[in-house]
């Protein structure tokens, strides 16, 4: 692509920089660390410097990190600890993470003793997203029909009335952007290993739900909650932006553009998204893209509100990235170079390695774990790996 000599030079040192920190800082660092050479699976909650601060295992991190590794076996280089790490967490996940009834637990002992099991089906999905890839990973294809089936099975949990414990009574009846989203993405991944019908009408199904029920252009938003019938809500839940959940959005809908040679309408909805919700995420005073923002600007009943967690800003480099290779508008080439340069001015730990997760508002470390139930390796490494493909795109 023809881009300003000023973003090729930048572009250039930032995809050595991406390539540099997946392989010698994020994805060592939780081999050293997170890796259970004992039970198998992966440990997350550990403090600043690696060592363990809680054994409970996350299911989902079980998914995620099994994934990662197969992602970056498949898409950077074919080393065999990665592979082998993939492989650890999915029998992990096999051997321990599922309950009789087919669904999953959320949190269990480092050994695989169920602790917890929630209404909700992103466990689910992530170990679903590790086989597909450990599938093409490894050459057994087995894995890929394993997870067709785990996702045939989340579809039967979403869309059978009853089977999941509702989240609100009979007298408030909601949708909720997150499951709708994600399955845009687990959809995408699993189709790279297996072809169904199952995966391509879901995709459709999700984006079109969110272009009907969840974008809201009186407000210029992405709601994260609406009624049953997409109605808005007039309530602190009913007026709540996430712009980090919906600026992931935005690349998952380019990502399906693209596999559709970038189909227009696609794009002018991912790049609508992404507009919107920089608009709402983007803190013009302090930089980086904010935890949650309400429609009207009233205040946020979240107490984390105007934290900047990891996840948002490396989900904004893979948005911006992807929407200047749809679009070649150097618009998001400067709104990827401003969250680029606030990520890394912030978030980087180069004493201990790793990156912090928790922000306060002006950038100061809130708490600095690096890892936990919700943060270990997902968020970072797939952006490095992502914005590493897609910055040598642009720049070749």
């Amino acid at each position: 692509m023809n881009i300003d000599l000023n973003y090729s030079g930048y572009l250039n040192r930032y995809n050595k920089q991406y390539l540099n920190d997946l392989t010698t800082n994020i994805l060592p660092f939780w081999l050293t660390n997170g890796l259970d050479k004992v039970n198998g699976g992966f440990y997350t909650c550990v403090d600043r410097d690696g060592s363990l601060i809680d054994s409970t295992k996350s299911v989902w991190f079980q998914g995620r990190a099994g994934f990662i590794y197969a992602f970056a076996y498949n898409q950077i280089e074919k080393k065999a600890e990665w592979l082998e790490a993939s492989a650890s967490a999915i029998r992990f996940i096999e051997s321990y993470c599922f309950d009789t009834d087919g669904r999953m637990f959320f949190e269990v002992t480092a050994d695989g003793k169920p602790l917890r099991k929630r209404r909700y089906l992103f466990s689910e999905g992530f170990a679903a997203i590790a086989m597909s890839e450990y599938a093409i990973a490894s050459g057994d294809m087995s894995y890929a029909k394993k997870a067709l089936d785990i996702f045939e099975l989340i579809l039967h949990y979403k869309n059978t009335p009853g089977l999941l414990q509702p989240k609100y009574t009979a007298n408030l009846d909601v949708r909720g952007h997150s499951l709708c989203m994600i399955l845009i993405n687990t959809a995408s991944q699993i189709r790279k290993a297996i072809k169904s019908d199952v995966l391509d009408r879901q995709i459709d199904e999700s984006i079109k739900e969110i272009a009907s029920y969840f974008m809201k252009p009186e407000f210029k938003a992405v709601l994260e909650t609406v009624g049953a019938n997409g109605e808005f809500l007039d309530t602190g839940m009913g007026r709540l932006i996430n712009p980090g959940h919906a600026i992931e959005t935005s690349w998952f809908i380019l990502e399906e553009a693209r596999a559709r040679n970038w189909d227009p309408e696609l794009v002018k909805m991912a790049t609508t998204i992404l507009d919107w919700s920089w608009e709402w995420g983007w803190d013009e005073e302090f930089g980086g893209i904010i935890n949650f923002r309400d429609c009207k600007n009233k205040p946020c009943q979240d107490y984390a509100h105007d934290m900047k967690f990891w996840w948002p800003q490396t989900e904004a480099v893979i948005a911006t990235l992807y929407a200047y290779r749809a679009t070649g508008d150097e618009k998001y080439l400067e709104m990827y170079r401003k969250i680029n340069d606030y990520m890394y001015k912030y978030f980087p730990d180069s004493e201990y390695g790793e990156w912090y997760g928790y922000l306060h508002r002006d950038g100061t470390v809130s708490q600095h774990a690096k890892g936990n139930l919700f943060k270990g390796p997902f968020h970072i490494p797939r952006m490095l790996i992502m914005s590493y493909s897609l910055s040598s795109e642009i720049i070749k």
